[in-house]
């Protein structure tokens, strides 16, 4: 007689955007038939209250839970939480997102580095900043929070000082140089120590004639429609097909890195190839709990990285105790 599989329980706390996107039926019966049972969290409620569970993943921004799972965690070192709070903080602002970079040491002949950016604590700093830092155009305003709400996403591609001018901004940002890359984006899904890299479509590169063009400053919203124009055109499509991953010995050992410097274990990032340097890469965003269903094959990378976490993988256990 086969002998019962053990049962894990893996508690969630996500918004109902989340959960919608993230947890497919396919996740929950992959991890079914691995052992694992996927539990929804009330944040509202007491989390001892929501025991028994083994892990906790989590991605809520309400103070309340903040401290509710801050005070959980410091009563229950026993269950690992995914991930912590101050951990995730640091790379909902676009200034020390990426300020890690210089301490990650990328032994590989393919080359690593972070596009130039300032930050500008108002617009009344605005000029004084770019006089300073000498930043070169085409660049891309930014919000300094990147906590993946509707205001974190309104970007604008700004082509010269005039540009600067019609920016409509109220609070403190980032002007980050735009690199051509062939219009491909590389996205690099970090669950533990799985690891996925996908390529998608990104920003058309800006040549000195669009440079040269009356045009001062476009938002995201208005280059996605452009963009979208220009991707049905047969020679875009081509170069997005033709366009290699990086190699993946230089996406594992990035990833792995990133994860260790960010004690985050549930993350992509962005990453581009410089168009005038074939061998240089640019990461340019990091998120976090990104949109795992859109990865292939998500349930099985996820349901191992469950796998890892509950049965106490040490390389994924160790990190987690720094985190937690």
């Amino acid at each position: 007689m086969a002998g019962k599989t053990t049962t894990y329980r893996i508690g969630y706390a996500l918004a109902p955007k989340k959960i919608q996107s993230f947890i497919q039926p396919s996740l929950v019966n992959l991890a079914e038939e691995r052992g694992i049972e996927l539990i929804p969290i009330q944040p509202t409620k007491p989390l001892i209250d929501q025991l028994p569970f083994d892990c906790l993943i989590h991605k809520l921004s309400d103070p309340e839970w903040i401290n509710q799972l801050r005070q959980f965690v410091s009563q229950h070192p026993d269950i690992v939480v995914i991930d912590n709070p101050d951990a995730i903080d640091r790379i909902h602002n676009r200034i020390t997102m990426l300020e890690f970079f210089n301490e990650l040491n990328i032994a590989h002949e393919v080359s690593l580095g972070v596009p130039k950016q300032v930050f500008v604590e108002s617009p009344e700093s605005l000029f004084d900043s770019v006089a300073v830092k000498g930043i070169k155009f085409p660049v891309i305003a930014k919000p300094l929070l990147a906590n993946g709400t509707a205001g974190s996403h309104q970007m604008s591609l700004v082509f010269n000082e005039e540009g600067l001018k019609e920016l409509k901004v109220n609070s403190a940002f980032i002007l980050q140089e735009f690199v051509n890359h062939g219009g491909v984006i590389f996205k690099v899904y970090v669950a533990g120590q799985h690891i996925q890299c996908v390529k998608r479509k990104s920003l058309p590169d800006i040549s000195d004639e669009k440079l040269g063009s009356p045009v001062n400053l476009l938002s995201f919203s208005q280059i996605s429609n452009v963009t979208a124009q220009d991707q049905r055109d047969e020679g875009v499509s081509k170069l997005m097909e033709i366009a290699e991953l990086p190699p993946l010995s230089f996406v594992n050992e990035v990833a792995s890195k990133m994860r260790q410097a960010l004690k985050l274990n549930l993350f992509n990032f962005d990453m581009i190839r410089d168009g005038s340097a074939g061998d240089q890469y640019l990461v340019i965003d990091i998120n976090y709990f990104p949109g795992y269903a859109k990865m292939p094959s998500y349930e099985t990378i996820l349901t191992d990285f469950f796998l890892d976490i509950v049965q106490h993988k040490p390389s994924v256990v160790s990190n987690d105790s720094e985190t937690v």
